[in-house]
């Protein structure tokens, strides 16, 4: 079993998952991502999920992808 911190648990297959609910799910892949998040269409199963985040907002962040400077103005040629 593999522990991500940002997203799935990587676990050997086959899988057997026991819901809260008391419903079970298998998988007879040789790995299968098991959801931490609980985002996914899929749970118990990954479907990556965990990896869209907010987008940042634009005082944040620059069309450039850099960071603004504690209150610099940008200088342009």
């Amino acid at each position: 079993m593999v522990v991500n911190r940002d997203g799935p648990v990587l676990v050997e297959g086959p899988v057997e998952v026991v819901g809260d609910d008391g419903t079970t799910t298998r998988s007879d892949r040789f790995v299968v991502a098991i959801c931490t998040c609980r985002r996914s269409r899929t749970y118990p199963w990954c479907d990556t999920s965990h990896r869209r985040r907010k987008p940042a907002r634009p005082s944040e962040s620059r069309p450039d992808g850099r960071h603004p400077q504690g209150g610099e103005e940008e200088s342009r040629p």
